[in-house]
């Protein structure tokens, strides 16, 4: 029987889902599951690593309920970014939280270290701001929690994570401990130039190499399935790869000048680059994806979008973001309402972990769906100041966004961003793409596709939105959005 499908699953900050992917691209299945997010204290953000992997394993269950397993050819694993876990080698157990992409936890030791005058070294090597997002400082916090974590890390009794490395772990049954050059490139303990972990980082954050995953390209066969449930044992592990970048191969846009826009929870805005850029203007450079050598990323990484409008929906008591949607088109514009969105701080291009949320331009006339309509738009102001900020950071003029993510279902949302950037917006309507692109990798792997330019091939249905905006009705929206991250940040910055 041919072995044709691929198992693609995607690990999210909110949901694990899981999807059976055939050689022409099409979707034959998809499950998701839901999963807890915890807040033990203000500004710490953390998840149960036990509960991910049941949920990611409820999933694969789910798909392959009604497919034949004999057909699987590959598994493919694309995940939230930057979150971190450690546990005991020997048995498989986690030694504390998943702390969050979003945890503040680790701030006071990242601000230790900028004082102390570590930024630009850092910067140099990995391309990564210093900042708590990213996951050493969060796996030194983590270290520290555990009974003896140090000598033990060291005595190699300890693992390392990303949530890439925790599902290959589970999903090998503990044979293998490695991630790849996607998901490595964003703890900041990555050397973008040796392509390896670095020793002084290492060394600076106190986490031995002893404890660290192998790093592979994002197409690589790691291992290959233990048998549980109706998932068979054997089949090729063939891909890992961070969300964000899985979108990006998704797209199959590969080329420089291309730059896609993932709204989800936060958002990343990415773009292939051919080395690595040292940002002027808050961005970030990471690794695109890994095969047959290795692409770089021109990437900023917002917060707070998605997420801002599930806040706004709890706080307002209506269900969900659909109805925050339909509350938004009550009134015909925001009447100088604007919310900034920094409930945990301010990401690209700004960086400011200390910015808090504001909503600004409140009068007696103000209602609910002027709200509901400054929090959608809050969506692509922020994304605009990334778009920029990659413009002036490439040196070359952007013609198209490219747009995917839980959020894009908005209509108006999409509309707003092709009228704010003055550009078409097009929205890919693959429901996972993140989970495509990871199976593109996982297929290439395994020999089901020959090369990037046959995947290119493949049908890609999608939506496209054309600006509608004049200049001057931007350039006043754009005004009062700068008014308002002003008041929102910590400290002021230039005009």
């Amino acid at each position: 029987m041919s072995r044709s499908l691929i198992l693609a699953i995607d690990q999210g900050t909110t949901n694990s889902k899981a999807s059976l992917i055939d050689a022409s691209g099409n979707v034959l299945t998809e499950a998701s599951r839901s999963v807890n997010i915890y807040y033990p204290k203000p500004g710490w953000v953390e998840q149960d690593p036990t509960e991910l992997w049941h949920t990611v394993l409820a999933v694969i269950q789910q798909v392959l309920w009604h497919q034949n397993p004999a057909k699987l050819a590959a598994i493919a694993i694309t995940n939230q970014r930057e979150s971190v876990l450690i546990w005991e080698r020997k048995t498989g157990t986690p030694l504390g939280p998943c702390i969050s992409w979003q945890c503040h936890r680790s701030e006071p030791l990242i601000d230790r270290f900028r004082r102390d005058g570590y930024e630009m070294a850092i910067r140099k090597k990995t391309g990564l701001t210093l900042d708590p997002m990213f996951s050493a400082g969060k796996a030194r916090w983590l270290l520290d929690s555990i009974p003896n974590g140090p000598s033990r890390a060291h005595a190699g009794e300890l693992c390392f994570g990303t949530i890439d490395s925790w599902l290959l772990w589970n999903l090998s049954g503990g044979q293998v401990h490695a991630c790849d050059v996607t998901n490595a490139s964003r703890t900041q303990l990555f050397n973008l130039h040796t392509a390896d972990w670095d020793d002084e980082l290492l060394g600076l954050f106190g986490l031995p190499r002893a404890m660290m995953p192998a790093v592979h390209p994002s197409g690589f066969i790691y291992s290959f399935s233990h048998p549980m449930g109706n998932l068979p044992g054997g089949i090729p592990i063939a891909a890992l790869i961070g969300d964000s970048h899985g979108a990006l191969v998704g797209h199959a846009d590969l080329h420089p000048g291309s730059i896609k826009a993932t709204y989800g929870t936060g958002s990343s805005l990415m773009m292939p680059v051919s080395s690595p850029i040292l940002s002027e203007h808050g961005l970030s450079t990471s690794i695109a994806w890994g095969y047959q050598g290795i692409t770089y990323a021109l990437e900023g990484n917002i917060y707070i979008t998605g997420a801002a409008v599930q806040w706004l929906a709890q706080f307002l008591g209506v269900n969900g973001p659909d109805e925050v949607e339909e509350l938004a088109r009550v009134v015909p514009d925001n009447q100088g309402v604007y919310f900034v969105p920094a409930l945990v701080g301010l990401g690209a291009p700004y960086w400011d972990p200390h910015a808090r949320g504001i909503l600004v331009g409140i009068t007696r006339g103000t209602t609910a769906a002027h709200a509901a309509r400054a929090v959608i738009e809050s969506i692509a102001f922020q994304i605009y100041d990334v778009f920029t900020a990659m413009q002036q950071d490439s040196g070359q003029p952007l013609h198209v966004l490219m747009a995917d993510g839980g959020a894009t279902r908005n209509q108006y949302l999409m509309q707003f961003q092709a009228d704010l950037l003055g550009i078409p917006v097009i929205r890919s309507q693959v429901s996972d793409l993140s989970a495509m692109g990871a199976a593109y990798l996982a297929g290439l792997a395994t020999g089901i596709w020959q090369s990037f330019e046959q995947i290119e091939s493949l049908p890609r249905p999608h939506q496209r939105f054309e600006p509608k905006m004049t200049e001057t009705q931007r350039n006043v929206l754009l005004k009062g959005w700068r008014n308002a991250v002003y008041r929102a940040l910590s400290t002021t910055i230039p005009a």
